[in-house]
């Protein structure tokens, strides 16, 4: 049996903070059947030449312009070769460096079209905050998705056939579409009931949490239909602002 190759893809532009940690915690994997790509915006600060100094561990390397995160990453899924996809950007990383060997070594993944897990969100040092506040249904389907995105990108593995790009209208909330695309086409789901990645806590403003949940309402709307988007983004919405209040002021 031959085990499923993992095409790991990783995007940055002027990470050299946070860069080496990311890679470090792929080019370890013990996993042999492993692509590693990293997409580079054209970083203007040292995240090239950290990279460099891993070059004989990384597949491919492209260093160019892009017109965004989600454009490099479809840049990433172009070039990629892997029985599965997944994202692990600049700043966040796998659990542990067995956590590919631990779900995939000597499995037969052939009739499985994702694979997910848990993520856990971690601080500048690298310690554990929190688990997320959604936790993946034991069997996931993309109508769990009305309930927010229930399952990260850095830990959701996705069969290579089934991506379709980014869709690029899309500035905040693309990988929610994405991750819905994938779900509506998968034939089976499987839950690794692990804690695939660790995601760096940050980035989260008034200026991108309202833009953000305006663009998911439209991708819900795509998606369920208008009626079943108003009722759960409200829903969603009234839970997110708690929580960035509860955290802000408590």
């Amino acid at each position: 049996m031959e085990e499923a190759k993992i095409s790991v893809i990783t995007v940055v532009f002027n990470g050299e903070e946070n860069i080496e940690e990311t890679i470090k915690s792929i080019v370890n994997q013990d996993y042999n059947n492993l692509e590693y790509i990293i997409v580079d915006g054209k970083s203007t600060d040292k995240t090239l030449d950290i990279v460099k100094k891993y070059e004989s561990k990384i597949s491919k390397i492209i260093s160019e312009k892009d017109s965004g995160l989600y454009d490099a990453m479809n840049k990433g899924l172009k070039i990629s070769t892997g029985d599965f996809v997944i994202f692990i950007n600049s700043g966040d990383k796998f659990s542990s460096e067995n956590v590919l060997s631990e779900i995939f070594a000597g499995k037969d993944f052939s009739g499985v079209d994702v694979v997910y897990g848990e993520t856990d969100i971690i601080d500048n040092q690298g310690n554990v905050i929190h688990s997320r506040r959604h936790r993946p249904p034991e069997k996931l389907k993309y109508t769990d998705f009305l309930k927010g995105m229930l399952v990260c990108h850095q830990s959701f593995f996705a069969r290579r056939t089934l991506c379709k790009n980014y869709n690029l209208k899309y500035k905040y909330a693309a990988d929610y579409d994405w991750c819905l695309n994938v779900l509506k086409t998968s034939r089976s789901n499987y839950n690794s009931k692990k804690t695939v990645s660790y995601f760096l806590e940050g980035g989260r403003t008034a200026k991108t949490i309202a833009p953000g949940l305006k663009e998911r309402y439209k991708i819900m709307c795509s998606h369920f239909g208008v009626f079943r988007a108003t009722f759960w983004n409200v829903v969603l919405s009234v839970k997110f602002l708690w929580w960035i209040l509860f955290h802000k002021w408590f």
